[in-house]
């Protein structure tokens, strides 16, 4: 139980008094006002610090994945109880968050094989973060989180995963240091992008967590105990907010290095400008939009709110866009967080559309076998999985289109209960960094995949085209093996260029 931790009754009191500190003569509207400035999030120097015990609900929070909750476990608690969920996490704060100290209590509930649970900093999308968590083995593990490459920063061993302990990173410009119950574990040199928001994370456990406070890092808060998170949870004073900003910290874009990796083609090929649209103005969606002829979105940013508003690997969730037969979208980024991204029913066009950060997939293709899908420009990033998921039947082109942090870019669907053959081709295609494959196909339904002008940037020994048997019992698919053939994997050395 919770009574029986030794922090309850400073969180208590810290409850109490970010209700009734500094009201004065302000009265129960005041305190409104004092609980929302502390509970949520704002980019604005003037309200920065965060905190939250959950004692209010979680409307500060973004999901991704899992099942989350607020529980008492004597008192409110944040619960994810879905023990085998592959990555599930809750986002707050704000993405131009740079230097800054996160904390939570984390304890964990369940854990399967590989199980963890714990808080993240600087997450630039869902699947890019530094994090400090449990682990089921009996240690506390700080790590660097790009996609599926975890690169471990520090370790240390702990007493009981599944009891209370208090977690917290400090990042400082590139030094990232973990805390266990206010021992320093250990640091490392990130290479993670310098800003991004917090997350609360589990995989493969379940887990509760409690007491979470963002302070700035300084030089007494990056080596002191996690004491400071009783005044960054008191009520926010004008000078207190105006202190506690954390740093923005801008994002360094790696120089461009030769290397001495053959260029597997004689072919000049124009790799996909890696410039982004600029936003012209953000739009909330909260219900599905249908598309029925063609909308020209001026490169509005479109993103998911209230039953849309999460990052989720649910696959059976809402897309922000259903496209119709012979529809077609264009000049649209989707922000984070983009639900299932867009749904064609049909044929359709997507041109120059932008996925910031994919959460299920970037779009899902449906339509019938004699169906007709192109993909003509844009670009995604921050793809757990799937970029583009291919369920039902026709060719897909997909051409002058650039990725990143990725898991593939495209793939038939390999359990679907209605299976077709399917074809992919892919032509002017930048592939940056390291994703799982290019493309994945199932050779016993006759799918075909045909590459050309393909750009792989700094993932060396990227699987070009996988091979599965698929089926239509919703069983996993079994892996036959990868690489050009000449019936179903269509290319050859000429047709891909590795940087």
């Amino acid at each position: 139980m919770r009574h029986a931790h030794p922090d309850d009754a400073m969180a208590a009191s810290r409850r109490r008094r970010r209700m009734i500190t500094g009201l004065g003569a302000a009265g129960a509207a005041g305190a409104v006002t004092a609980l929302v400035a502390v509970l949520v999030p704002n980019a604005s120097a003037s309200s920065t610090t965060f905190s939250d015990d959950f004692e209010n609900g979680t409307s500060a929070w973004s999901k991704s994945g899992g099942t989350w909750s607020v529980v008492t476990d004597g008192s409110k608690v944040y619960s994810q109880s879905k023990a085998d969920s592959e990555l599930s996490r809750v986002f707050a704060g704000d993405t131009s968050w740079g230097d800054y100290s996160v904390q939570a209590k984390v304890k964990g509930v369940t854990f399967g094989s590989g199980g963890l649970a714990g808080v993240a900093a600087r997450a630039g999308s869902s699947s890019t973060m530094y994090r400090l968590a449990l682990l089921g083995t009996g240690k506390a593990e700080l790590q660097a989180v790009k996609g599926s490459t975890v690169s471990v920063l520090a370790s240390a061993p702990v007493s009981g995963t599944t009891t209370w302990h208090t977690l917290r990173i400090d990042a400082s410009g590139s030094t990232i240091k973990g805390f266990l119950d206010g021992t320093a574990i250990g640091s490392g040199t990130g290479t993670l992008p310098g800003t991004g928001r917090i997350g609360l994370v589990t995989a493969k456990a379940s887990a509760e967590f409690d007491d979470v406070a963002v302070t700035p890092v300084t030089a007494t808060t990056a080596t002191a105990s996690p004491s400071a998170t009783s005044t960054a949870t008191a009520a926010p004073s004008a000078t207190k907010t105006a202190t506690a900003t954390p740093t923005k910290t801008a994002t360094a874009t790696p120089t461009k290095t030769a290397t001495a990796t053959p260029t597997k083609t004689a072919t000049a090929t124009t790799p996909v400008s890696a410039s982004w649209p600029t936003a012209t103005g953000s739009k909330p969606v909260t219900s599905t939009i249908k598309v029925s002829g063609s909308l020209d979105g001026g490169n509005a940013r479109y993103f998911g709110s209230g039953d849309l508003g999460t990052a989720s690997q649910d696959e059976d969730q809402g897309p922000l866009f259903e496209l119709a037969d012979g529809a077609t979208l264009s000049n649209v980024i989707l922000g984070d967080p983009a639900a299932d991204g867009v749904h064609c029913l049909g044929s359709c066009t997507l041109t120059n559309v932008w996925w910031e950060n994919v959460g299920e997939d970037a779009a899902t293709f449906k339509g019938g076998t004699s169906a007709v899908y192109t993909v003509n420009g844009g670009g995604a990033k921050g793809a757990d999985d799937k970029v583009f998921q291919h369920n039902g039947g026709g060719t897909l082109t997909i051409k002058n289109f650039q990725v990143s942090d990725y898991g593939k870019l495209y793939r038939s669907c390999g359990n679907c209960k209605t299976q077709f053959k399917r074809s992919v081709v892919l032509q002017n295609v930048t592939a940056t960094g390291k994703g799982k494959a290019l493309v994945g196909i199932n050779t016993n339904f006759g799918d075909t995949a045909k590459l050309s002008g393909i750009t792989v940037v700094g993932a060396p020994s990227l699987k070009i085209c996988d091979k599965f048997k698929g089926n239509n019992t919703g069983a996993e698919p079994t892996e036959l093996g990868s690489g050009a053939d000449g019936v179903n994997c269509i290319y050859s050395d000429s047709d891909i260029t590795f940087k």
